[in-house]
């Protein structure tokens, strides 16, 4: 006979911030709720749509507010990944990313009976098995051919493969052309101000160059999607894109804040992990509850370590990510410092969010020092 056991919830609604379980990933909800409201105010003063990347967060909890603060419906970068928000009512989803076989055409038909769907092609290939398909099936599909801005990854980047596209789109019934993707990840985290600048303008330029190529064939381009948390001052400035792809603006993870940002969009980190140092037998050394399964780690390690109780920066260094510990220096060098480290709550900003709540079921959503509401990362894990 078998046990039917369960562990525990991590945290519930009226918990202290105190009770809740580690590790975890906490939402400071006065925060979240600072950067929702600047990115949608930004946007709307500047008259460009807001379509906020769900692959930041994977909530369709969150996707919910993004909505409700004015945004036209959301990104996913994977078709599988679309499912719990269309199961959840959002009714704009754009697959900002290619795909190719029967099997992701088969989910692009099936998502396109429930919700308004658009995605990304560079390939006569794609459109035409997408078009077969979408005709079979008795649905429309919005298509953007994605042009190559910068990124030097997916996209065409001559004006000949672009009205090649366009043509191969205009020949499928069930199909029709719905603008253009012009995206420059590697813009988003330049450093420094001014050059962050000059690399968005220059996007901005070579997605302008395609659309006037449009335009001389007499086809309209009323849709250029892209830009990012990075990007977002420039591209909304710019007069070419018509719609913003944001999506770690929410959280403001460690690598975004390493950025220079001028006042007004200046952003707050929201999103955090709670850990507890479950070791401190090491003179030096203390050892946390947070390793590579609950932090990603290809923007760098944690930079900054916070006590819980008081908010103030400890004097901590995060120096190594094992499956399950994270090692860490003690720079502070008071006596009985290792005594008192040992069962300490100490909270830090992951360097990069998206692949961080991938590795999560919920976020603990708290106000002060109280657990408010805790949502579920619904699209965990779907990569398909």
């Amino acid at each position: 006979m078998f046990l039917k056991l369960q562990a525990p919830a991590v945290a519930q609604p009226g918990d202290s911030l105190s009770a809740v379980g580690t590790p975890a990933l906490l939402i400071d909800l006065d925060a979240f709720e600072a950067n929702l409201q600047k990115i949608s105010d930004f946007a709307a003063a500047h008259g460009v749509a807001l379509r906020p990347h769900a692959k930041a967060h994977k909530s369709s909890e969150i996707a919910k507010r993004q909505l409700a603060a004015g945004a036209v419906g959301i990104c996913c970068q994977k078709l599988s990944e679309a499912y719990p928000f269309a199961a959840a009512g959002i009714p704009s989803i754009h697959i900002s990313n290619e795909f190719v076989g029967a099997d992701k055409v088969a989910m692009a038909v099936e998502l396109a009976a429930h919700v308004r769907l658009s995605v990304c092609v560079d390939s006569v290939a794609q459109v035409t098995a997408l078009g077969v398909a979408a005709k079979s099936a008795g649905v429309r599909i919005d298509v953007l051919p994605e042009v190559d801005v910068g990124q030097g990854r997916c996209g065409v980047n001559t004006t000949e493969a672009l009205l090649e596209l366009v043509d191969a789109i205009a020949a499928q019934t069930a199909l029709r052309f719905g603008g253009l993707q012009a995206y420059h990840g590697g813009a988003q985290h330049i450093a420094v101000h001014a050059e962050r600048k000059v690399a968005a303008q220059r996007a901005a330029e070579l997605a302008s160059h395609y659309v006037q190529a449009l335009h001389a064939r007499g086809i309209n381009c009323d849709v250029v999607t892209g830009g990012g948390t990075g990007t977002i001052e420039f591209d909304a400035a710019s007069g070419v894109y018509t719609e913003l792809q944001p999506g770690s603006y929410l959280f403001m993870d460690a690598h975004y804040g390493a950025n220079q940002w001028t006042g007004a969009l200046r952003l707050r980190h929201s999103l955090f992990i709670a850990s507890t140092i479950m070791s401190a037998a090491r003179a030096g050394i203390a050892v946390c509850d947070v390793g590579l399964k609950g932090l990603a780690v290809d923007s760098g390690l944690p930079r900054r370590i916070y006590w819980e109780n008081d908010g103030q920066e400890a004097e901590l260094r995060y120096t190594a990510a094992n499956d399950e510990h994270g090692v860490l220096v003690v720079t502070d060098t008071m006596p009985n410092t290792m005594r008192e480290l040992l069962g300490q709550r100490i909270f830090f900003a992951p360097g990069h969010c998206d692949p961080t709540a991938n590795l999560y079921d919920e976020y603990v959503c708290f106000r002060g020092a109280q657990v408010e509401q805790v949502w579920a990362i619904d699209a965990r894990g779907l990569s398909r």
